[in-house]
C-alpha cells in the first residue's frame, strides 16, 4: 500500500492555489489576497507634499506645503501609499485594535510595493528600518507592536536590515489620538531614546510607523536620530491623514 502520492500525480499543487480577497470574499485575481476591483476603491495618495505627504488639492508631487516651508521638519521625506480615509481607516483599525493580522500583512505588502516603485524613481534606499516603539503600558495592553510587524514583512520584502529595538520608549505617553498637534508635541517631548549601545552615525535611516497625522512622532523620533549623528531619516507609513476639513 503506498502512503504517499505519486510523484508525477501531485494531490496538492500550492503554486496555484486560488486568493480570496481578504475585503470582498470573491476571488482574486492577483497573488494578493485582494481583487482589482477592492484595490482600485482604496483612498491612494494623489497630490501631496514631497516632504510630509500632506495630502493637496492639486496633483503635483513637487509641491511642498506651507508648514514644511515654514518650518522644514528633520526628516527627509515622508512615503505614504494612502490617505487616511474610508476603507483604509477601517482595516487599519481592525489590524491595529483587533489583532487581525492577515489585514496587516496584506497592507504591508501593498506598502513593500509602493516603495520599490519609489526606490526604483530615485528614491534612496535606507541602511536601516526603525519601527516607533510603542510603551511598555500599550504593548502590555495591545500584545503587539503594529509597527514593528510592518518593519519586520518590509524588511523581508524589500530585503532590508532593521533593528528593532534600537528606539526606545523612555516613558509612557498619553495616547495621541484625542490631542492637537501642539499638545502632540509637548507629549512627546523626551519620549524616546537610543539603546545603549546604538549606533547611527552616518546612516540613512527609515522610521516605519502605521499612520501619520500630525507629524509629531516621526519629528520627535528623527530629531533624536539626527541628533545622534543620523546623515538622514526619511519615514514610511501605510496612510497620511489630510487636514481637518480637507
Amino acid at each position: 500500500m503506498r502512503c504517499q502520492p505519486r510523484r508525477d500525480n501531485p494531490v496538492y499543487i500550492w503554486l496555484k492555489k486560488e486568493q480570496i480577497c481578504l475585503l470582498c470574499d470573491e476571488p482574486s485575481d492577483g497573488p494578493l489576497e485582494l481583487c482589482s476591483a477592492c484595490e482600485a476603491e482604496l483612498p491612494w495618495l494623489g497630490g501631496h507634499c514631497q516632504i510630509c505627504a500632506l495630502p493637496l488639492p492639486l496633483p503635483s508631487h513637487s509641491l511642498t506645503c506651507g508648514a514644511c516651508l515654514r518650518k522644514p521638519p528633520a526628516f527627509e521625506r515622508v512615503e505614504a501609499a494612502w490617505r487616511y480615509d474610508f476603507p483604509l481607516d477601517a482595516l487599519i483599525t481592525r489590524f491595529k485594535h483587533q489583532a487581525q493580522w492577515p489585514l496587516g500583512r496584506l497592507l504591508g505588502d501593498l506598502l513593500s510595493h509602493h516603495l520599490q516603485h519609489a526606490f526604483s524613481e530615485g528614491l534612496p534606499r535606507p541602511d536601516l528600518l526603525l519601527p516607533v516603539p510603542l510603551s511598555s503600558r500599550r504593548l502590555r495592553q495591545r500584545g503587539f507592536n503594529q509597527a514593528a510587524m510592518l518593519t519586520r514583512w518590509l524588511s523581508h520584502s524589500l530585503q532590508l536590515p532593521l533593528a528593532e529595538h534600537l528606539l526606545r520608549r523612555a516613558r509612557d505617553t498619553a495616547a495621541q489620538q484625542q490631542l492637537t498637534a501642539a499638545q502632540r508635541q509637548r507629549n512627546l517631548r523626551q519620549a524616546f531614546q537610543l539603546a545603549p549601545d546604538g549606533q547611527v552615525n552616518g546612516l540613512h535611516l527609515a522610521i516605519v510607523d502605521d499612520v501619520l497625522t500630525t507629524g509629531a512622532t516621526a519629528e520627535a523620533v528623527a530629531r533624536l536620530l539626527k541628533k545622534a549623528g543620523a546623515a538622514r531619516v526619511d519615514v514610511y507609513c501605510l496612510a497620511r491623514t489630510p487636514k481637518p476639513g480637507d
